[in-house]
């Protein structure tokens, strides 16, 4: 299972990550949140040369706007976490644009969605019901996934905590690709204690 983590800040922080058995790291481009990547922040983290793969976090931002910081930024992915229609999904892909789709969960219901989206997306995302649109340390009930019947893998996000390793080690559902750490592996919004991604990775069997 990969294991990305998301809202990384400071470039010392993100050099940090990197030596560790990350697959991903996650920058946000959503100017509400307290993890927010300012612009003058693109020539620090480039010039880092970090092996582990850039994903960008945008919500409800013009192709424009994404295309211009995958560029500048170096992304590999982008994840979308607002209200993004399937055509604009497509959109991006026709830019050559490996995307992830989030979607908020409450109950079984909130799943049918994502067979509209199914083709256009490389990944979805299924992350707990909030109005910060992603970020809030909330779980949402996992046991609902059971029922996801799409082809599309997906990344479980939400409230995700170092002692909840174990669990989704033992999860049985098929299309879980990676999982998607954030707020409760913080000493503050966008500063990521390594300390509690070891045990994490450590429980998950991640050589370190």
């Amino acid at each position: 299972m990969k294991v990305k983590v998301c809202g990384m800040k400071e470039p010392e922080n993100m050099q940090a990550l990197a030596k560790l058995p990350v697959d991903m790291m996650g920058l946000v481009f959503y100017e509400k949140s307290p993890r927010y990547v300012d612009e003058q922040d693109a020539g620090r983290i480039n010039s880092l040369s970090l092996m582990i793969p850039k994903v960008g976090v945008f919500v409800d931002a013009s192709p424009d706007v994404i295309l211009n910081k995958a560029e500048r930024f170096q992304l590999q992915l982008v994840q979308l976490h607002g209200q993004e229609s399937p055509d604009f999904c497509r959109t991006l892909k026709s830019k050559k644009i490996r995307i992830i789709k989030a979607f908020q969960m409450t109950t079984i219901e909130d799943l049918k969605i994502c067979s509209l989206y199914e083709g256009c997306c490389d990944y979805f995302l299924f992350d707990a019901k909030t109005s910060k649109y992603g970020g809030s340390g909330n779980k949402f009930n996992w046991d609902i996934l059971s029922a996801y019947t799409g082809t599309t893998p997906f990344f479980l996000s939400g409230g995700i905590a170092p002692e909840d390793a174990e669990s989704i080690d033992r999860l049985d559902l098929p299309q879980l690709f990676a999982v998607d750490l954030n707020s409760r592996f913080e000493t503050t919004p966008g500063i990521k204690d390594m300390d509690s991604i070891r045990m994490f990775l450590s429980c998950m069997r991640k050589e370190l």
